[in-house]
């Protein structure tokens, strides 16, 4: 198929990409990599009738890492992220995530805001959001700045409370301060690029004798939005991660998502899936040789 007639402009700066959008409300789109909004015009699952181009807004990429936060532009390409060997000992889930996400090609165009923006349950820049309760910053002409958590972000499948008149500018990752952060994401997909089945991320930080100091954990592709488990998380706290502890927090995780059912999994299967990896993340990132001290 093709995509339906609409209009295109090229903005020359965030001010007036938000004049745009204020002009043309529910009208207009943002677009930066078009990795997920194209093809969806494409379909004609998204019928804007004006694009509006930021690709070029220099005041819209970038990374810039300070000591208990990193902010990067929302239209910085998901594979200049991936490559910053800086920014991935700042925030390692987040590189960790970027490796599953489409082919080195998507990579390439992706933003980083374009995937957040787009809210794919099954994606995986949302779930590394939601399980380091990131920032996402936004900005329009009527209400200037605004600035939600993950988990008021994502609202629903492919759905964000990102407003009509709205632009995503910047999302702001927090930093884990001192030695012993490791991380890991599992995902199983029918073939590597493809939409999630089910994954799971965690962040650990472990003190000297290898004791948890600080976890956060979470599921994507099981339910109509990212999940993040911050009670268990607490549950890890002062504890080394054995295998049994790591199958009874995956599994009571697991639990609580509601996955679908298609021709590829029904829910039960995608539940238990859901479980094995979560427990598989726990344990790598419980013994993974962990940050050193700054």
């Amino acid at each position: 198929m093709k995509a339906a007639p609409f209009a295109y402009v090229r903005a020359e700066s965030l001010d007036h990409a938000l004049d745009l959008l204020a002009e043309h409300g529910g009208e207009a789109k943002p677009i930066a990599g078009g990795q997920s909004l194209v093809p969806m015009m494409a379909m004609r699952l998204a019928r804007p009738a004006l694009l509006v181009d930021i690709n070029r807004l220099g005041a819209l990429k970038g990374v810039a890492i300070g000591p208990r936060r990193v902010v990067i532009g929302a239209a910085t390409r998901q594979r200049d992220a991936e490559q910053d060997a800086a920014l991935h000992r700042a925030v390692p889930l987040l590189r960790a995530a970027l490796a599953w996400v489409g082919h080195v090609q998507t990579r390439n165009r992706g933003t980083l805001g374009g995937s957040l923006a787009h809210a794919d349950p099954s994606a995986e820049l949302p779930l590394a959001a939601a399980v380091l309760d990131a920032t996402l910053v936004l900005a329009s002409r009527a209400g200037g700045e605004r600035r939600l958590p993950a988990a008021g972000f994502f609202l629903a499948p492919m759905t964000t409370a990102v407003g009509e008149e709205e632009c995503l500018t910047a999302i702001e990752w927090p930093v884990w301060e001192g030695p012993g952060v490791a991380c890991a994401f599992e995902e199983v997909a029918i073939r590597h690029g493809d939409f999630a089945m089910a994954s799971a991320a965690c962040q650990i930080q472990r003190d000297a004798e290898g004791l948890c100091r600080r976890a956060a954990l979470g599921l994507g592709g099981v339910a109509g939005t990212p999940l993040a488990f911050p009670d268990l998380a607490a549950r890890l706290e002062g504890r080394r991660i054995t295998e049994a502890l790591a199958r009874e927090v995956a599994e009571e995780a697991a639990a609580r998502a509601e996955p679908g059912s298609d021709t590829h999994a029904d829910a039960e299967y995608r539940r238990h899936l859901a479980a094995v990896l979560l427990r598989r993340a726990l344990l790598r990132a419980g013994a993974a040789p962990a940050r050193a001290a700054a």
